[in-house]
């Protein structure tokens, strides 16, 4: 298995072990575009492992707070009562950075920036970069890939 982010096209795309692509999914990287400094609030490119697999046997939906479900399970009630909230929900595919000095240690690690493939309300829309850095999801599209993928996964992020 092998996952790809293509930044320009705001896809993910899901590669089985003969090269097969097998799953493809609309997501939402960075609104302020590619980029691996901390701080910066854009998707760090380059080569990647799915680090660690939060969320198995959460409901669609459920909410997390630093990588801790909530107990919340998000409808637009809730959105409601927390505006400007940046959702992470259903699952969490944490990042890793595997290239010294480009995304990992120092100022540009991904992991250290928290950076997640995960859900977001179904409200918001795919195809745009909207998120602060991490790659968005729907939910049931992460639940999915969630089940697909093992921590260690090999994750390429193009720009």
């Amino acid at each position: 298995m092998q996952i790809l982010i293509d930044i320009p096209s705001q896809t993910l795309s899901l590669f089985g072990g003969d090269g097969a692509c097998i799953r493809r999914y609309r997501v939402s990287t960075a609104r302020n575009g590619a980029g691996e400094v901390r701080g910066s609030f854009c998707t760090p490119r380059g080569r990647h492992i799915v680090r660690a697999r939060i969320g198995a046997g959460a409901p669609l939906g459920a909410a997390f707070r630093g990588r801790r479900p909530t107990g919340e399970v998000w409808t637009p009630e809730l959105a409601a009562a927390n505006p400007g909230r940046d959702w992470i929900l259903t699952r969490i595919l944490w990042l890793s950075g595997t290239e010294p000095g480009h995304n990992r240690l120092g100022d540009v690690d991904s992991m250290r920036r928290y950076i997640y493939i995960h859900g977001t309300p179904d409200t918001e829309p795919m195809g745009v970069p909207l998120s602060i850095g991490c790659v968005r999801m729907r939910n049931r599209d992460v639940a999915e890939l969630f089940e697909l993928v093992p921590a260690g996964t090999p994750v390429d992020i193009r720009a």
